[in-house]
């Protein structure tokens, strides 16, 4: 077995210059406080989701947070549908966002963990074009 401080790529691990991967410009909001932050912001309601935006003083990258109420369903509900956010949040923030702003996905009851994938892609879009866009 080769060490992993080796440098040399193994089927397991890979070409040994490839980075570890990563969520590339966003960075996940995890304190309270920013999510109350987010929630006095602007927001643009979709109809697979809640959007809450907000821009920071700092210019540092994208900070995304997901949450989903109980109201979405027991915790296996809840999972799912938050595992979907993350990924249209994964593919369409880092081209859509901008820098220095915090955004909070907010599941909706029955419908987050149903609704068409790429549709809620779109939604997103346009969620973020109208928060951009200064109308609410």
């Amino acid at each position: 077995m080769t060490p992993p401080e080796s440098g040399v790529a193994t089927a397991a691990t890979g070409p040994a210059d490839t980075p570890a991967a990563s969520l590339s410009r966003l960075s996940v909001l995890k304190n309270r406080s920013d999510f109350l932050r987010a929630a006095r912001a602007r927001r643009q309601g979709m109809p697979g989701f809640l959007l809450q935006a907000r821009a920071r003083a700092d210019d540092g990258g994208i900070r995304v947070g997901f949450t989903c109420s109980k109201k979405v369903g027991n915790a296996v509900a809840r999972n799912r549908a938050k595992r979907r956010l993350r990924e249209i949040a994964r593919l369409v923030l880092p081209t859509n966002g901008r820098n220095g702003w915090d955004y909070v996905l907010i599941g909706r009851a029955d419908v987050t963990a149903t609704r068409d994938f790429s549709q809620m892609q779109a939604d997103l879009r346009r969620a973020l074009a109208k928060v951009h866009g200064g109308t609410r």
